[in-house]
């Protein structure tokens, strides 16, 4: 069920366009950033690539910013605080005509006494107009960077509530949860969730993949597309974990 460490998967966070109040058409905008997310240790620099494959010069400003992710799991851009605060980055703007690159680095200052563990926060890039005309379209994009504290780093997940949810003639199952460990956690075909009727197994569901960050809460989210009605006994099963033992109904 739950795995440590911070995922190395290309997880496309944040790519959000704003139109702007432009009189004319916006020019075609190209902006790529990789990777999507990096991982520093012990304050070596990390290297975050930018190209303008637009038709226009670009000014990108770039900037630190608290990571989170909400109960089901989709990102959220936070206030800078914790990791955030110790990212130093270099520069904080590049100007890139048409088909240009450039790079900014990211390079953590952990103070003394951090708490062993991920600390994850982002780096957001934001497009405004370089000359000319304005565009019509702003672009932010978010790298996570996960800031890694050496020491001993405590693994702490605990299992709350299993209810049953309707959503229309959809139903589902949705299991609390909280990391309350020093590392990201992550759920994936590892976990399984069995529904019995006495002695019969009626399903056997696997979760919807997602991570815990370190101290949050998160509901694990499991589709049951069955016709069972009436009480069950619902057994999460785990690669790294007991049973837990459960009674709904469906």
């Amino acid at each position: 069920m739950i795995r440590g460490g911070a995922t190395a998967a290309v997880l496309s966070v944040l790519a959000l366009l704003t139109v702007g109040a432009a009189a004319a058409p916006p020019a075609p905008l190209g902006l790529t950033v990789w990777p999507a997310r990096v991982t520093v240790v012990g304050g070596r620099p990390q290297q975050i690539h930018v190209r303008n494959g637009g038709a226009r010069t670009l000014v990108v400003d770039v900037a630190p910013a608290g990571f989170g992710l909400d109960l089901r799991g989709t990102p959220r851009v936070l206030r800078a605080a914790g990791a955030a605060r110790w990212l130093a980055i270099r520069p904080r703007a590049l100007r890139l005509a048409p088909g240009a690159s450039g790079t900014v680095t990211a390079r953590p200052a952990v103070p003394h006494g951090a708490r062993p563990g991920d600390h994850p926060a982002l780096v957001v890039l934001r497009t405004r107009p370089g000359g000319g005309r304005a565009i019509g379209v702003e672009v932010r994009v978010g790298v996570v960077v996960d800031v890694r504290v050496a020491g001993a780093a405590r693994r702490r997940v605990v299992l709350g509530a299993l209810r049953v949810v309707r959503r229309g003639q959809r139903r589902g199952l949705e299991l609390a949860v909280a990391n309350e460990g020093d590392v990201t956690e992550h759920i994936g075909p590892d976990t399984s969730l069995g529904l019995y009727a006495g002695r019969v197994l009626v399903a056997r569901l696997q979760p919807r993949r997602r991570e815990l960050l370190p101290r949050s809460r998160g509901l694990v989210e499991f589709v049951y597309r069955g016709r069972q009605r009436g009480p069950v006994r619902a057994l999460i099963s785990t690669d790294d974990a007991p049973l837990e033992v459960f009674h709904v109904r469906l």
